[in-house]
């Protein structure tokens, strides 16, 4: 989901410090819409009260704002950034006795190599979706809106938005230029799934950072062609909005997990950090996440007992050829996420 509410930050992060002062209180540093408690309703049952949030915009700021000294628990980064927070000693390891749905987990994410260190794991996954093509049937094409190149055609220009959201923006550029595997790009790929969003930023409407504001946008029909998760087509749908999702463009669409770690020197007690990922990682929370905001669920098991067309409704279906057609956002290398970090601020500035 990766929900962001800017507006959010400065109050989440005041209610935080002064919540868990003492460390009683459980403060979890997350996107903001993840304070929903029908992902972790089991914590409310057993405390009595939510944990405390505090909201970061991306995971570049929380980074930063952590290594400056903010003090939480717990942490809900994407899979792009557990590595740089893990080699920054910003975390440690999770113990999977402690969490009873451990085994049920997806291992295509659980077992990543770059999420274990010395044996043991630093991220427990919870949730996942699909970046892809998201667009007005009434306003665009069946044909503009089957490659990704419509993004950067002139003729769109005032009409399009793609995140405020570094991973997603580069996974459409790198798709866009015919690469699905980021983790072996080359320099020369580098520079022209740059080139492609510099030609994307002039058609943009704006970098949309929450799924409520392209919702917006979508719903008045000034933007009618997106780069969106499966968020915006599924609720937008459900609401009876001439909107359609597109995963098998001529280039494909994206993937991506998020999930929770555990941050070192936390305030609040482990049984608290357990309490919380467990409630999340229940069947009822994944059956919550699917209907509700129609993204995925790291719990295999609780997946599995989900009809497929209740997946297809909202964008989750899947068969070899998406597979096949998709850029999954793994870990890259260290030199080639700071690569994007800084060239993607350019991109933005107008430069």
């Amino acid at each position: 989901m990766k929900l962001k509410l800017a507006t959010a930050l400065l109050l989440g992060t005041s209610l935080a410090g002064m919540a868990n002062a003492d460390g009683s209180d459980l403060v979890v540093f997350d996107w903001a819409g993840y304070d929903d408690p029908g992902f972790y309703q089991s914590y409310v049952d057993a405390h009595g009260s939510d944990p405390s949030f505090s909201f970061f915009t991306d995971e570049e700021e929380a980074f930063q704002k952590m290594r400056a000294g903010f003090k939480v628990d717990a942490g809900h980064p994407c899979s792009q950034s557990v590595p740089k927070w893990m080699e920054a000693g910003l975390l440690e390891p999770v113990d999977p006795s402690r969490i009873p749905e451990w085994a049920n987990l997806e291992p295509g994410f659980r077992d990543i190599e770059a999420y274990w260190k010395d044996g043991k794991p630093y991220f427990i996954p919870m949730d996942w979706g699909n970046t892809a093509v998201t667009y007005n049937t009434e306003l665009l094409s069946e044909e503009d809106a089957a490659t990704l190149q419509s993004f950067a055609d002139p003729k769109h220009a005032g009409r399009v938005s793609i995140p405020d959201n570094l991973d997603d923006a580069y996974a459409l550029a790198f798709l866009a230029i015919g690469v699905k595997d980021w983790t072996q790009a080359t320099d020369e790929q580098f520079a022209a799934a740059s080139d492609f969003l510099r030609q994307v930023h002039q058609n943009l409407r704006a970098y949309w950072t929450d799924g409520a504001s392209l919702a917006q946008m979508m719903q008045s029909g000034e933007v009618y062609l997106a780069w969106a998760w499966n968020e915006t087509f599924a609720t937008m749908s459900a609401e009876g909005y001439p909107i359609a999702m597109k995963r098998d463009t001529q280039e494909g669409s994206s993937s991506w997990v998020c999930g929770y770690v555990k941050m070192a020197d936390h305030p609040a007690s482990d049984d608290l950090f357990y309490d919380f990922v467990n409630a999340w990682l229940e069947p009822a929370s994944a059956e919550y996440i699917v209907s509700a905001w129609g993204y995925g669920h790291s719990n295999a098991a609780a997946m599995a007992n989900i009809a497929e067309e209740d997946l297809a409704a909202v964008g989750l279906e899947s068969s070899e050829a998406l597979r096949e057609g998709t850029l999954w956002q793994a870990p890259v290398s260290p030199r080639l996420r700071e690569m994007m970090i800084a060239e993607f601020e350019k991109i933005k500035a107008g430069f």
